[in-house]
């Protein structure tokens, strides 16, 4: 819903209770950066954050399998088209190279900011290992949700720095 001006109205549902709730301190401190499939669940661990983790770890291990299903009639294909075997070690070595560095960078992600530039380069690269990219958040999800450490450690460095940028209140010598 939305008022006459046109704003959205976030007073009611799971938007409004997801800001109430987000661990964020009261007053316009810092606020968490959602997380893809979490919202702000991920810094109080709530509203689901476990089943959510669980179903981010079965659905990346069920679309890799699905992944290489696919890829298994691509690789017939090539079979059926007879190029020989050059070619199809060829198509091997490239899926596997490419899914390793996926991995490798998306598991990297989870840790540190990518550098945009460089994720522009290599754009193709990891399209084309998007199979190490499931399972790199497979493997994230059975332990945290996928970027988890990244964004609780610049989270917990804002709330550090409005803490000691508006101090205690309470603490404040009056001016008289």
């Amino acid at each position: 819903m939305s008022d006459e001006t046109g704003t959205p109205d976030t007073s009611a549902g799971s938007a409004g209770h997801a800001a109430e709730d987000d661990g964020a301190p009261q007053g316009g401190g810092p606020r968490p950066e959602p997380l893809r499939f979490f919202g702000t669940s991920w810094v109080n661990h709530d509203h689901g954050y476990a089943a959510r983790r669980a179903g981010v770890a079965v659905g990346s291990l069920a679309a890799a399998a699905a992944s290489c299903l696919v890829l298994r009639f691509a690789f017939d294909g090539i079979r059926i088209a007879e190029t020989g075997s050059f070619v199809t070690v060829l198509v091997v070595v490239m899926f596997a190279i490419c899914s390793a560095l996926a991995f490798r960078n998306t598991w990297e992600g989870f840790g540190k900011r990518h550098d945009p530039q460089r994720q522009a380069g290599l754009r193709g690269l990891l399209a084309i290992g998007f199979v190490g990219s499931l399972l790199a958040y497979f493997f994230r999800a059975l332990t945290e949700a996928p970027g988890e450490k990244l964004h609780r450690e610049e989270y917990e460095k804002a709330r550090e720095a409005h803490t000691r940028r508006t101090g205690n209140p309470s603490k404040r010598k009056r001016r008289r």
